[in-house]
Protein backbone atom coordinates (compact mmCIF):
# COMPACT_ATOMS: atom_id res chain seq x y z
CA UNK A 1 0.00 0.00 0.00
CA UNK A 2 2.33 2.32 1.27
CA UNK A 3 4.02 1.93 -2.51
CA UNK A 4 1.15 2.81 -4.28
CA UNK A 5 0.91 5.66 -2.25
CA UNK A 6 4.43 6.82 -3.28
CA UNK A 7 3.79 6.32 -6.95
CA UNK A 8 0.21 8.08 -6.64
CA UNK A 9 1.78 10.91 -4.92
CA UNK A 10 4.62 11.10 -7.55
CA UNK A 11 1.84 11.54 -10.14
CA UNK A 12 -0.08 14.22 -8.41
CA UNK A 13 2.79 16.27 -8.06
CA UNK A 14 3.06 15.72 -12.44
CA UNK A 15 -0.47 16.92 -12.46
CA UNK A 16 -0.02 20.06 -10.56
CA UNK A 17 3.00 21.26 -13.15
CA UNK A 18 1.75 23.91 -15.12
CA UNK A 19 1.46 22.47 -19.08
CA UNK A 20 4.21 24.04 -21.06
CA UNK A 21 3.21 26.21 -24.36
CA UNK A 22 5.56 24.71 -26.81
CA UNK A 23 3.80 22.08 -28.89
CA UNK A 24 6.96 19.75 -28.72
CA UNK A 25 6.91 19.89 -25.01
CA UNK A 26 2.74 19.47 -25.03
CA UNK A 27 3.17 16.19 -27.19
CA UNK A 28 5.67 14.82 -24.65
CA UNK A 29 3.23 16.07 -21.85
CA UNK A 30 0.01 14.31 -23.57
CA UNK A 31 2.78 11.14 -23.93
CA UNK A 32 3.04 11.01 -19.85
CA UNK A 33 -0.31 11.87 -19.19
CA UNK A 34 -1.46 8.29 -21.33
CA UNK A 35 1.10 6.11 -19.53
CA UNK A 36 -0.17 7.53 -16.36
CA UNK A 37 -3.69 7.18 -17.23
CA UNK A 38 -2.47 3.74 -17.82
CA UNK A 39 -0.86 3.22 -14.73
CA UNK A 40 -3.55 4.83 -12.65
CA UNK A 41 -6.04 2.74 -13.76
CA UNK A 42 -4.21 -0.38 -12.55
CA UNK A 43 -3.37 1.33 -9.23
CA UNK A 44 -6.93 1.67 -8.68
CA UNK A 45 -7.53 -1.92 -9.27
CA UNK A 46 -4.78 -2.95 -6.86
CA UNK A 47 -5.99 -0.33 -4.28
CA UNK A 48 -9.43 -1.66 -4.09
CA UNK A 49 -8.41 -5.09 -4.41
CA UNK A 50 -6.80 -4.03 -0.74
CA UNK A 51 -9.95 -2.47 0.46
CA UNK A 52 -11.56 -5.25 -0.21
CA UNK A 53 -9.15 -7.44 1.42
CA UNK A 54 -9.15 -5.12 4.70
CA UNK A 55 -12.73 -5.15 5.36
CA UNK A 56 -12.93 -9.03 4.23
CA UNK A 57 -11.90 -11.79 6.74
CA UNK A 58 -10.67 -10.08 9.85
CA UNK A 59 -13.45 -6.92 10.02
CA UNK A 60 -16.36 -9.46 8.97
CA UNK A 61 -14.96 -11.90 12.16
CA UNK A 62 -14.97 -9.12 14.52
CA UNK A 63 -18.06 -7.40 13.38
CA UNK A 64 -19.97 -10.71 13.55
CA UNK A 65 -19.36 -10.84 17.38
CA UNK A 66 -19.96 -7.41 17.87
CA UNK A 67 -23.25 -8.57 16.22
CA UNK A 68 -24.20 -11.08 18.03
CA UNK A 69 -23.73 -9.54 21.60
CA UNK A 70 -26.55 -6.99 20.22
CA UNK A 71 -24.06 -3.91 20.86
CA UNK A 72 -23.96 -2.26 16.78
CA UNK A 73 -26.65 -1.14 14.84
CA UNK A 74 -26.04 -2.09 10.76
CA UNK A 75 -25.60 1.69 10.53
CA UNK A 76 -22.57 1.59 13.30
CA UNK A 77 -21.40 -1.91 11.80
CA UNK A 78 -20.64 0.18 8.58
CA UNK A 79 -19.57 2.99 10.18
CA UNK A 80 -17.05 0.53 11.89
CA UNK A 81 -15.62 -1.18 8.70
CA UNK A 82 -15.24 2.09 6.59
CA UNK A 83 -13.28 3.59 9.79
CA UNK A 84 -10.93 0.41 10.18
CA UNK A 85 -10.43 0.74 6.50
CA UNK A 86 -9.84 4.36 5.55
CA UNK A 87 -6.36 4.22 4.66
CA UNK A 88 -7.09 2.45 1.82
CA UNK A 89 -10.50 3.56 1.38
CA UNK A 90 -8.00 7.25 0.90
CA UNK A 91 -6.04 5.44 -1.85
CA UNK A 92 -9.04 4.47 -3.70
CA UNK A 93 -10.41 7.90 -3.49
CA UNK A 94 -6.94 9.32 -4.63
CA UNK A 95 -5.89 7.05 -6.87
CA UNK A 96 -9.76 7.44 -8.83
CA UNK A 97 -9.84 11.40 -9.11
CA UNK A 98 -6.09 11.14 -10.36
CA UNK A 99 -6.89 8.79 -12.87
CA UNK A 100 -9.94 11.13 -13.86
CA UNK A 101 -7.69 13.83 -13.75
CA UNK A 102 -4.94 12.12 -15.96
CA UNK A 103 -7.93 11.87 -18.03
CA UNK A 104 -9.11 15.31 -18.10
CA UNK A 105 -5.41 16.94 -18.53
CA UNK A 106 -4.80 14.47 -21.50
CA UNK A 107 -8.20 16.31 -23.30
CA UNK A 108 -7.13 19.13 -22.46
CA UNK A 109 -3.68 18.86 -24.27
CA UNK A 110 -5.02 17.73 -27.09
CA UNK A 111 -6.77 20.83 -27.25
CA UNK A 112 -3.69 23.37 -26.71
CA UNK A 113 -2.14 21.36 -29.16
CA UNK A 114 -4.76 21.67 -31.70
CA UNK A 115 -4.54 25.15 -30.78
CA UNK A 116 -0.92 25.87 -30.93
CA UNK A 117 -0.87 23.68 -35.06
CA UNK A 118 -3.24 26.53 -36.11
CA UNK A 119 -1.77 29.23 -34.89
CA UNK A 120 1.42 27.96 -36.65
CA UNK A 121 -0.72 27.10 -39.98
CA UNK A 122 -2.44 30.76 -39.76
CA UNK A 123 1.23 32.66 -38.84
CA UNK A 124 2.67 30.84 -42.27
CA UNK A 125 -0.37 31.44 -44.39
CA UNK A 126 -1.00 34.83 -43.02
CA UNK A 127 -4.81 34.61 -42.77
Amino acid sequence: MQQLLSEAEEYQRYAEQKCPCDPAQINERLRTLHVYMARTGQMLAEAKLLLNEKKGAEVADMVVKLAKGGFLSAKAQNALVDSIAAKEKYLVDLLDRLNATCTHQADHVRSLLSYERENMRLMRTGY
